[in-house]
């Protein structure tokens, strides 16, 4: 079993998956390509990028997602 499967956060992440394909057979058929896949892409998206970054390299990759407020000039805020 790959690590990220024991995450329960994946495992919801999962679950969240299968509601949004679910709720989406619902939609009409003329937004099969339109809301309904945006919506199945991004739900997908969620769980895949839990499974990227693993337990034990979420620290070490916690850098290249989260601006380092030690240094004024990575501040987000000043970026926009």
């Amino acid at each position: 079993m790959k690590a990220h499967h024991k995450l329960k956060v994946w495992q919801r992440a999962i679950d969240f998956v299968a509601t949004i394909y679910k709720l989406t057979e619902r939609f009409p058929k003329e937004e099969m390509f339109g809301l309904t896949s945006q919506m199945r892409r991004a739900a997908v998206s969620i769980a895949s990028n839990i499974a990227e970054v693993l337990p034990g390299e979420a620290k070490q990759n916690s850098e290249n997602f989260w601006p380092s407020h030690k240094d004024p000039s990575q501040n987000w805020k000043r970026k926009f």
